[in-house]
């Protein structure tokens, strides 16, 4: 069935999309910072789901890993067919005032690795004439809510265009733009979610089999459930003074101190 390279695969959507691959019997390169974490979960799919599982162990927001993950993806004796450019995080905090340096990990990890890492991919795939690239953008692209916003926004502007670029090459790129979502994400980045509604959630098993499906069908943009399909459409037609508007409102629940 191929290979697939997942990164942020330790936690949250990565781990699910791991565990998905492996049950479809796709062998699995797992990218992440955690070894512990990635070895232990190495082991359970392999002898759950007769798969083999490499580890690497990155921090994307480290140019010399992101460089080595990149050399896997070429490497061309042992191809992979499908790259899931998932790791991300959440900071919690405003651009004013905030740590800088964080700012920065997060714009290495969720744009420039996911820059690097989808050319490192297209250069390979588009040599055998197959292949896919899924990169997790989300539904906060079309909002005004900091730079998770921006980095996502950028994701999804970009998945397009390489879409553009690959046509007729046998490969594919898919943004999936996911909103809400059970996993551990918003506990690591310290995020009160107490105040959202219980419809706002997603789960976790349910997006990535749907994003799962939108790849094999060659979809651009993949925005599980209909309530998240209606909030992209009501985002892109709305002015965007309201669009600001809630961005507003949004801060003022995650920072009500300031």
């Amino acid at each position: 069935m191929g290979t697939a390279l997942v990164t942020g695969a330790s936690a949250g959507l990565g781990l699910e999309f791991a565990w998905q691959l492996a049950t479809a019997k796709h062998d699995l390169v797992l990218v992440a910072r955690d070894e512990e974490r990635l070895t232990r979960l190495a082991s359970q799919l392999e002898a759950a789901a007769g798969i083999r599982a490499e580890v690497l162990v990155a921090d994307l927001s480290d140019r010399v890993d992101v460089e080595r993950v990149a050399l896997r993806l070429r490497d061309d004796e042992r191809p992979v067919g499908l790259l899931v450019n998932n790791a991300g995080l959440g900071l919690n905090q405003r651009l004013v005032g905030g740590d800088i340096a964080r700012e920065e990990a997060a714009l290495d990890v969720m744009v420039r690795a996911v820059l690097v890492l989808s050319q490192a991919a297209a250069e390979s795939m588009t040599a055998r004439g197959r292949g896919a690239i899924l990169n997790v953008a989300s539904v906060a692209a079309l909002l005004a809510s900091g730079t998770y916003s921006a980095h996502k926004a950028w994701v999804r502007s970009f998945t397009e265009g390489l879409a553009v670029e690959l046509k007729d090459t046998g490969v594919t790129a898919t943004a999936l733009c996911p909103g809400f979502v059970h996993t551990e994400f918003h506990e690591r980045g310290a995020i009160d979610v107490s105040s959202y509604p219980a419809i706002a959630w997603l789960n976790a098993e349910n997006v990535v089999a749907a994003a799962l499906a939108d790849v094999r069908r060659g979809v651009v943009i993949s925005t599980p459930s209909v309530r998240y399909r209606t909030i992209s459409a009501l985002a892109r037609i709305a002015p965007r003074s309201a669009v600001r508007a809630v961005g507003r409102y949004r801060k003022a629940i995650e920072h009500p101190d300031g």
